[in-house]
């Protein structure tokens, strides 16, 4: 099995919004909030600033991720010296494939190479199942923030409670 991460293409962004249309499925059956959808133009932007990347198995795209160098709305005071992962969607004939360990590994690698010192993410507050898997993939849980302004954010940021991850490097 090849893995590759790549930087997402322009012609890649109808394929990043199908597995967005997946993930936002999948979080309907087994939890009790899920994504709102996002803007073409957001996504397009991450392309065009290389922030959205694709995961390759075997030459097919089997998980999408997004990051940003900047989280000031979530992070607040904290928010300097990290890259921070957002939106990671795997195609359900991928999962099991460990491709947040996956993530992990290029980030370090990332980070390493351009001064970073905190690998951060976030997901809801009551996400249980999630809370544990990002522990157990080597994050440590730092807290909550709770949303107040979300100018800039999608919508399913509004009135949310985020619990917040890093790993410092």
């Amino acid at each position: 099995m090849q893995l590759q991460v790549q930087n997402s293409l322009s012609t890649d962004i109808d394929t990043i919004f199908e597995f967005y249309d997946m993930a936002i499925a999948h979080q309907k059956k087994v939890f009790n909030k899920h994504w709102q959808g996002f803007s073409r133009e957001m996504v397009q932007n991450e392309i065009d600033e290389n922030r959205q990347y694709k995961i390759l198995v075997d030459g097919v795209v089997a998980s999408v991720f997004a990051v940003t160098y900047n989280d000031q709305l979530i992070w607040k005071e904290r928010d300097h010296d990290a890259i921070y992962i957002h939106r990671i969607v795997t195609h359900p004939e991928f999962r099991g494939y460990s491709f947040v360990k996956e993530i992990i590994k290029w980030a370090r690698i990332f980070a390493v190479d351009n001064g970073i010192k905190f690998i951060r993410m976030d997901t809801w507050a009551d996400n249980e199942k999630l809370l544990e898997y990002y522990t157990g993939c080597g994050f440590d849980y730092v807290g909550v923030a709770t949303m107040e302004k979300t100018d800039g954010l999608p919508k399913h940021y509004e009135g949310i409670s985020l619990s917040l991850f890093e790993i410092v490097l």
